[in-house]
């Protein structure tokens, strides 16, 4: 049949391996790593795992077999995020940036490129490599990254430039948010991949770029960001001054491109978030259950039993039923249309991840005031959840303008996702609600 949503006995084997690995290696650690206050300190917690994910083949599944990885379709890293997800988001925050540091350049890397970098990431014998995506700037006036691709020039959009000269980049300017790129111990991933701005004359679809900068490159520094939740993940604030890139270092294909990486990578990374959002929820929601069938409240008997408690609860086990499949639909079409979902992808990430926050709310109001007691983990999954809507392409910033851009142009096709047709997306589908209007 053409839709059948049971898994196949390879799918069922790659579940019970990531929840194996989630649960019996990842899970001992994570309550004293997400307590720590340092928060360098606190992902250097999770080495160790993230060396048994890299022997595992988890930690770079996503790229292709010829390059040495896992090549693992979109579906089948989604069945396997969500195991990860349910035990701690942001260490599969970490596993999912490798994705977005490495995928640019298996779509638009030179041969040359692609052997040598994929090659290394997926052939480290110490099983420590790590990969940086770097594209979200500091706030301020202007700052951020939100409207990157406004047509406007600098100091409008992408601040950090890269400026040729003679056979290297200079590269000026911070990065805030992006996620590896300080490395194991705050000092440089072993390669990031930037979007910076080549042509700082030219507006966000014109004059931006990818470039891989390599640990030990002089100029760039790196510190920790103390941030709420997915603190097992590490993001950094980045300072570039000077710092000299080797020309060979510019993924070619991005040349005035950085716009199109930047939508294509968070389109692939919409299901992954959407999938996080399941795996909190579903964490939430189990120990919740559990909490319902045993506590009295006082009463006669488990609050289970009470109409409000078991209606919240499968409302709750709805949504995450729903959102799971929504998320197994994104992963296919993506792999259907050549890793291109700009508007399944950003449709999927702001449904699951802000319908879920509700749903792991909602199971705080469960449990009652007994959730804010750190000794159970209710507080851990609201701040996860608390994360998901804002971080990877905030919902409001990115990719919801991606979903107006596409939805807004001439050739929209309003019946193309459930025909499961190719929805393409152009750079005439940018910089929609970049230039607010004129004040009178």
């Amino acid at each position: 049949m053409a839709i059948d949503f049971t898994l196949t006995s390879d799918q069922k084997q790659l579940q019970h391996s990531a929840r194996d690995f989630a649960e019996g290696v990842l899970s001992p650690i994570v309550r004293e790593a997400d307590r720590e206050p340092d928060p360098l300190k606190a992902f250097q917690h999770t080495k160790p795992a993230y060396v048994e994910a890299y022997k595992a083949g988890i930690a770079f599944c996503m790229i292709p077999k010829e390059y040495g990885g896992g090549g693992l379709s979109n579906v089948d890293l989604i069945i396997a995020a969500e195991e990860i997800c349910a035990v701690d988001p942001g260490f599969a925050c970490t596993v999912l940036v490798n994705g977005l540091g490495l995928l640019p350049i298996w779509y638009w890397g030179t041969e040359k490129q692609k052997s040598e970098v994929l090659g290394a990431a997926t052939s480290d014998p110490t099983g420590e490599y790590i990969v940086g995506y770097g594209a979200s700037e500091p706030p301020g006036s202007p700052g951020g990254t939100a409207n990157f691709d406004t047509p406007l020039p600098a100091p409008a959009g992408m601040g950090v430039t890269a400026r040729l000269d003679g056979d290297a980049y200079v590269i000026n300017g911070r990065k805030y948010w992006p996620c590896n790129v300080g490395g194991w111990d705050g000092q440089g991933a072993n390669t990031s991949l930037y979007v910076v701005r080549t042509a700082p004359e030219k507006g966000g679809t014109e004059g931006l770029s990818a470039i891989m900068v390599d640990r030990g490159t002089p100029g760039v520094s790196f510190s920790t960001i103390d941030t709420l939740g997915h603190r097992l993940t590490p993001n950094s604030e980045i300072i570039f001054d000077n710092a000299r890139v080797p020309v060979e270092n510019i993924v070619e294909g991005t040349k005035g491109n950085g716009d199109l990486l930047i939508n294509r990578n968070f389109a692939w990374s919409g299901p992954v978030a959407g999938i996080a959002a399941v795996g909190v929820a579903r964490a939430a929601y189990e120990a919740a259950l559990s909490w319902a069938k045993t506590f009295t409240a006082g009463g006669p008997h488990p609050i289970i039993h009470h109409q409000y408690v078991g209606y919240v609860l499968g409302d709750v086990a709805a949504k995450i039923e729903a959102c799971r499949y929504f998320c197994w639909k994104a992963a296919h079409y993506i792999d259907q249309h050549d890793y291109h979902g700009e508007l399944i992808g950003a449709m999927n990430k702001t449904f699951c991840t802000e319908l879920l926050f509700d749903a792991v709310y909602k199971c705080l109001q469960v449990v009652g005031v007994n959730s804010a007691d750190r000794k159970h983990e209710f507080e851990k999954h609201l701040r996860e959840a608390a994360i998901l809507p804002i971080y990877d392409g905030g919902n409001f910033g990115m990719q919801r303008r991606r979903v107006h851009g596409i939805m807004a142009h001439p050739s929209f096709d309003p019946r193309a996702l459930m025909d499961n047709e190719f929805v393409p997306f152009g750079k005439d589908m940018e910089t929609v609600d970049t230039i607010a209007a004129p004040v009178a």
